[in-house]
């Protein structure tokens, strides 16, 4: 498709935000901030409302192809958007959650062995549920969320062709709008769990298909930020015995804001580059024999460990034990 095209999806974009900030406010979805917040000012909930529709505009495109993807991030959007206004059960929501990425694992289940399929399974519900557990900054879904588009998109185009590029395009574009609403000092709009747990499925079906093209686990270190950030995080909540489904203020990029004062906006950008530049290596790693290729990505979940243990040294004394 042209360029003159993907203007126009921009455009669709921008003006179904401007609509859904009207609707939001008028309604009351809302953020109000509490002592676990890191913004201290009422936003509208919900504007990652916008990922679901370019999956939709880009899905009805390439039907019947993207039937499972559409069902899946449809499911998971509405539950999700469910939980935005009112708070549902954690049992209803996982049960959704599970049910939607059987459908991105429709292709898996006739190419792994079961217990193959089902650690994967369960690890990408992980995944999804990470990722909403780190949107918590202005711009961090969004710009860490266009990295990881960006490489994939990269790949795809000179590397492994695993998927149609309008795929990842409508993402990118869908990230961009975002931003435009979210990427500020007082953010118009934040994603809501709808706009992390939309983009994260989307970014998690293109990793399922670019693994089972190019037969290789190593591209979900495309997510090793994020995965470093949340598995370290819940390390330390169950070993502080809190509620792990709770809101807190422990992440890395959390501490970075609320305790050493640095700009959201900056915190954010280091999250996203830092992922882009890991991405790169992983990249330039992939042609190498396998062997090889893992051992650079544990060097860098190791080398990002230590990173992720400079946390601890900025927390105040009595918020760490």
């Amino acid at each position: 498709m042209g360029i003159i095209y993907y203007l126009l999806v921009t455009a669709v974009l921008i003006t179904a935000m401007l609509f859904y900030l009207k609707i939001a406010d008028k309604y009351d979805i809302i953020d109000k901030p509490n002592e676990r917040s890191s913004h201290n000012y009422i936003t509208v909930r919900g504007g990652g409302i916008i990922f679901w529709l370019s999956a939709f505009i880009c899905s009805i495109f390439y039907l019947p192809d993207s039937l499972y993807f559409l069902i899946g991030i449809t499911l998971i959007s509405a539950v999700s958007f469910w939980d935005d206004i009112s708070s549902l059960p954690n049992k209803i929501r996982i049960a959704i959650h599970f049910i939607a990425i059987g459908f991105l694992f429709h292709e898996m289940f006739w190419i792994l062995p079961l217990w193959q399929t089902v650690v994967a399974f369960i690890f990408f519900a992980g995944v999804l549920n990470a990722y909403n557990f780190m949107d918590g900054i202005n711009g961090i879904t969004g710009l860490y969320s266009l990295a990881v588009l960006i490489a994939l998109q990269y790949v795809n185009l000179q590397i492994v062709h695993f998927i149609t590029p309008d795929f990842i395009t409508y993402a990118i574009i869908a990230c961009i709008v975002f931003l435009f609403f979210n990427y500020r000092s007082r953010a118009r709009c934040f994603a809501g769990d709808i706009g992390s747990m939309a983009i994260s499925f989307w970014i998690v079906a293109l990793i399922i298909q670019l693994m089972i093209k190019s037969v290789s686990g190593i591209w979900v270190m495309f997510l090793m930020v994020y995965g470093v950030d949340s598995a370290y995080t819940i390390i330390h909540r169950i070993y502080l015995r809190q509620n792990i489904f709770q809101a807190h203020r422990l992440h890395f990029y959390q501490v970075l804001t609320n305790e050493r004062g640095l700009s959201h906006l900056v915190v954010s950008a280091g999250y996203a580059l830092t992922q882009l530049i890991i991405c790169l290596i992983i990249i330039i790693a992939y042609s190498w024999c396998h062997p090889v290729k893992w051992l650079v990505g544990i060097c860098l979940i190791a080398l990002y460990s230590l990173v992720y243990l400079l946390k601890f040294a900025m927390l105040k004394k009595e918020k760490t034990i």
